[in-house]
């Protein structure tokens, strides 16, 4: 199948691009590099030893969107090209609206243009808010708590309607946990731009030295250790499921969210030890008060994508701290290192 993939150069899209081309499927990716390196595409099809087309370009832009769309045709669409950072969204709201809602309409536009039915998106288990219970399944109530929350709801909803008002259109709503590790290769992995807004690269960088130690917002919430729980997946395994769910767009239409994530919830003091096990350094951390739009715990029932997508996460705690610890001490400096 010809996938476009939007965000493609990033952290999941760069993971997924190898999953794809490992099946067989034509990739193209679009990417502004607002969070990631033209460098990402180089190792991608080093490792693949395959072709990636790539536009630089803005996923808001109806211009560089039809290009694109002309140019390559695509079949299906794999939508990473967003802003992501829950402190960050509620600093910026509108840039996070522009990017997030206002990018994802203008990507469907192009999308009807030319006749393109199938997408499948990057979500978020933000769009539950506070939980009414834990786990989270697809029928729990969705009340972000966050900016960056509401602007993926928002664009699920978008997505929902569009597939409903178009006949055999498919959307597939990927509600992401939260993804860490890296390719076993070490060639890709997380490298964020300025300070990291996720717990584990902030925990690599310390482990390496490029930070001095790790902050952690609130150490006050009820749970075990007072900091809060989150359910990890490796994303390998979240590469693997866009594949899943591009077979499951293939032969079924209309809007279906899925829970992206292991089962299983580690609080930050569980990560930090982990990652102490699987680099051999000891992580220094500084307390913080909590941060906005931050909740206490997260946690995924994702058997409805193990029912309907075939796909289920197979990657360990001690594999998501040993890739990302193989990655970042093999790459200190991000790609930019020699």
């Amino acid at each position: 199948m010809r996938v476009l993939v939007t965000g493609g150069a990033g952290y999941i899209g760069s993971h997924t691009l190898l999953e794809l081309m490992a099946q067989g499927h034509e990739v193209c990716v679009l990417d502004n590099y607002s969070n990631a390196t033209p460098e990402v595409l180089n190792r991608v099809r080093a490792l693949s030893n395959g072709q990636v087309v790539d536009h630089t370009g803005d996923v808001r832009d109806p211009v560089t969107l039809d290009s694109v769309m002309s140019d390559f045709v695509p079949e299906a669409v794999i939508h990473f090209a967003g802003m992501k950072a829950v402190g960050e969204s509620t600093e910026k709201p509108l840039l996070y609206y522009d990017v997030n809602v206002a990018g994802t309409l203008a990507l469907l536009s192009a999308m009807d243009r030319v006749g393109c039915k199938r997408i499948i998106f990057s979500s978020s288990a933000t769009v539950y808010g506070d939980p009414v219970y834990l786990p989270y399944d697809e029928a729990h109530p969705t009340n972000p708590t966050s900016v960056y929350g509401q602007t993926k709801l928002i664009a699920e909803q978008m997505l929902t309607a569009w597939s409903s008002a178009q006949p055999g259109a498919s959307a597939v709503l990927l509600r992401y946990f939260n993804p860490v590790g890296a390719h076993a290769s070490t060639r890709i992995g997380e490298d964020p731009k300025d300070i990291p807004n996720n717990l584990m690269p902030f925990i690599a960088q310390v482990a390496v030295g490029k930070r001095d130690a790790l902050t952690v917002f609130g150490d006050d919430y009820d749970t075990p250790d007072g900091t809060g729980k989150r359910d990890y997946i490796h994303v390998v395994d979240l590469a693997r499921a866009h594949v899943a769910a591009l077979e499951y767009a293939a032969h079924n239409v209309g809007a279906r969210p899925f829970n992206i994530g292991t089962g299983a919830a580690y609080s930050v003091r569980d990560m930090v030890a982990a990652f102490e096990r699987a680099s051999g350094q000891e992580i220094p951390t500084v307390l913080a008060g909590r941060r906005a739009g931050d909740i206490a715990a997260m946690q995924a029932d994702a058997s409805r994508a193990e029912a309907e997508l075939g796909w289920r996460a197979t990657h360990t705690l001690d594999d998501m701290t040993k890739s990302t610890w193989a990655w970042q001490s093999a790459n200190p400096d991000g790609y930019e290192s020699v």
